[in-house]
């Protein structure tokens, strides 16, 4: 009975431990859900590697966050195998097998449901957030807040390929701006990083371009190619970029 309860006990804290993480991660900067899962892979020590998995271990803070979970985490896994084996050892009956494999299934059960639930998700994330603004050091932003990214706005990455229409002109011959997009940053293919580029900046194929604005601008701009089209396209999401406008500007005034 102890060791089932030892179990759930454990199992309760390590759900906690990476609600915590998810918490601290995004407050780094991450989305929700890049957070959620870089926590979860460094406590349960499954090291998936993608190129947001290299973005978080460049960090110096995420990286700190990281390794906490991976040591807190193999002592949870060892912890939680050990008292699952303890509770199924020398019973002498198998009412008392049966018995405890219920206690056990509905304590997942009841540990399932508070992990799923979206309102403890909202509250917990709240005390979190408070405790790690009063008793860390670690900046509390709200990124989507701060960027405005309500609507179709978004922040995205973009890979330039060297036949794109993006490819060859400087940010000023590009005119991204007319057409809503903002250009935060860029990294060159040799892995340099450019932030806050200005008019002559060129773009060059395998750069990487952090970007800011409409989904469906940006989705265009992704597709689009070198040529007569690609003049053509652009010209249409000023014209829309303009309409767009001429719109919140009236909402503004009625409002």
């Amino acid at each position: 009975m102890i060791s089932i309860v030892s179990l759930l006990v454990v199992l309760a804290l390590s759900i906690l431990v990476t609600r915590i993480a998810t918490v601290a991660l995004t407050h780094t900067g991450l989305s929700h859900e890049s957070a959620k899962f870089q926590a979860r892979s460094a406590f349960t020590g499954v090291g998936f590697t993608t190129n947001e998995s290299e973005k978080v271990v460049n960090h110096p803070i995420r990286r700190r966050i990281l390794l906490l979970l991976m040591l807190l985490g193999n002592a949870g896994v060892v912890t939680a195998v050990s008292s699952l084996i303890l509770s199924f050892v020398d019973l002498n009956s198998s009412g008392a097998v049966v018995w405890r494999v219920v206690l056990l299934v509905t304590g997942l059960v009841l540990l399932w449901t508070m992990a799923a639930s979206r309102w403890m998700d909202r509250h917990l994330s709240n005390i979190v957030s408070k405790a790690l603004k009063r008793y860390t050091n670690l900046r509390i932003q709200d990124f989507a807040k701060l960027l405005h990214l309500a609507g179709d706005y978004q922040v995205t990455e973009l890979q330039v390929k060297a036949d794109d229409w993006l490819a060859g002109r400087t940010l000023a011959d590009l005119g991204l701006r007319q057409e809503g997009i903002m250009v935060l940053g860029v990294t060159r293919g040799s892995g340099d990083y450019l932030g806050a580029p200005d008019g002559t900046t060129e773009i060059k194929g395998d750069d990487v371009l952090i970007l800011y604005g409409r989904a469906a601008v940006m989705r265009d701009l992704d597709e689009r190619k070198h040529g007569f089209k690609g003049n053509m396209a652009h010209h249409q999401r000023i014209l829309d970029q303009k309409k767009i406008e001429r719109q919140e500007k009236a909402e503004m005034s009625n409002n």
